[in-house]
């Protein structure tokens, strides 16, 4: 795939949301530079690859695993940390069975959208957090404001991560920062294409789909696959729109499709989406977020999940797929190596009261190995039920 008239840069003369406002353009520049010199994290040739296996998967023959952190972060990298999300991400694959292909949300996911521009508390108004790559998690003027440097950080803390993942595993991330997926786009020199080399596999979020925005934009240049969020929100029509702005080829293997609606909502708002899908004839791989339709806060304010509603969604979703004759393709799992207590129920037993005991996330909470392995079952025993049975 090519595209003669487009360059990694002709975002920016798009409408932009979820990007923060630097306060200085000088050091920007400088960071952006540094990284536009910086080695590719991942090679044009592995992401040629994991955009084959995808188109295998998506023709019905194997499986999608993605799964990693919320938020990776600065001062919680380690390599042993590293280690056990690899690890329960290859353990998951084996408990899935079959032919999985794995893609962690490691060495990129440090940004993440926003439902607001600032936080309130006790009457001071900041900048909302928005990653390690952008500003600190702590309440400060300081802390919240955009730091351009981070970039190169969150790089540098890539490549890092990248020599502690075995190279079966690929990587992936949203596209949200911009500046930084620029910077890290590269010329293939065998076919003229043009890679983001910051991850094998980009997403596009669902708060950032303006059909002639700025990440539609970049996304539609980049030959990388490329996956797209649906949430409950999403029209059938404006994301048969957004499907030929961003695979205008229609080629195998290209886009991933992750719907992420809620156990409560997915019988009213994934068939539409397939049967509309169906009705092209394209080619695409389906891929369950059962993870963000399913936040709730607890009485005390905490956010969770529900490892009875995250399995009650992927259920579904593999019921809706053989109703419809499509293939449920994969499934995208927020999750941690470390026994974290951030999500409520399954085998594990905590409960609302435990949560505070171990909960490390900065953002959305995370399965821990037992309720992710928990899980993994689950996906396997459904996966070996006839459809008849189903």
């Amino acid at each position: 795939m090519t595209h003669p008239a487009w360059t990694p840069g002709d975002w920016r003369a798009r409408p932009a949301t979820q990007i923060p406002a630097y306060p200085d353009a000088a050091a920007l520049a400088a960071a952006e530079r540094r990284l536009c010199a910086a080695p590719a994290l991942v090679t044009a040739d592995s992401c040629r690859a994991l955009l084959h296996h995808i188109k295998t998967i998506g023709a019905g023959d194997g499986f999608l695993l993605q799964g990693g952190d919320c938020a990776e972060s600065f001062g919680g990298f380690s390599a042993p940390r590293v280690q056990a999300t690899v690890a329960t991400l290859q353990s998951l694959a084996a408990r899935l069975g079959g032919s999985v292909t794995v893609a962690a949300r490691l060495a990129g996911q440090f940004a993440k959208p926003r439902s607001a521009d600032t936080e309130t508390r006790a009457g001071l108004t900041l900048p909302v957090y928005r990653g390690d790559s952008i500003n600190d998690f702590a309440f400060t003027a300081h802390a919240r404001t955009a730091d351009p440097a981070r970039m190169v950080q969150a790089y540098e803390q890539s490549a890092t991560t990248l020599t502690l993942v075995p190279g079966n595993i690929y990587t992936c991330h949203e596209a949200l920062l911009l500046p930084y997926e620029e910077s890290l786009t590269r010329r293939d020199d065998d076919t003229g294409a043009w890679y983001a080399t910051s991850a094998h596999f980009l997403w596009l979020g669902a708060r950032t789909q303006r059909i002639d925005g700025a990440h539609v934009e970049f996304l539609r240049g980049i030959a990388n696959p490329v996956g797209v969020k649906c949430a409950p929100w999403t029209d059938p029509d404006m994301l048969l729109r957004l499907l030929d702005v961003l695979d205008p080829d229609h080629m195998p293997g290209r886009l991933t499709l992750i719907p992420r609606m809620g156990a409560a909502a997915i019988d009213d708002c994934l068939p539409p989406l397939i049967d509309a899908v169906k009705s092209t004839g394209r080619p695409v791989t389906w891929c369950c977020d059962p993870m963000h339709g399913n936040t709730i806060l607890t009485a005390s304010g905490t956010k969770t999940r529900r490892v009875e509603d995250i399995g009650a969604e992927l259920t579904r979703y593999f019921a809706i797929h053989r109703a419809a004759g499509t293939h449920p393709g994969g499934v995208h799992l927020e999750l941690t190596g470390m026994d974290v207590t951030e999500c409520t129920g399954g085998i594990s037993r905590i409960s609302d009261a435990d949560l505070s005991a171990r909960y490390e996330t900065r953002c959305d909470p995370r399965l821990n190995p037992a309720q992710a392995a928990e899980l993994a079952d689950m996906v396997a025993k459904i996966a070996l039920t006839s459809p008849a049975a189903a």
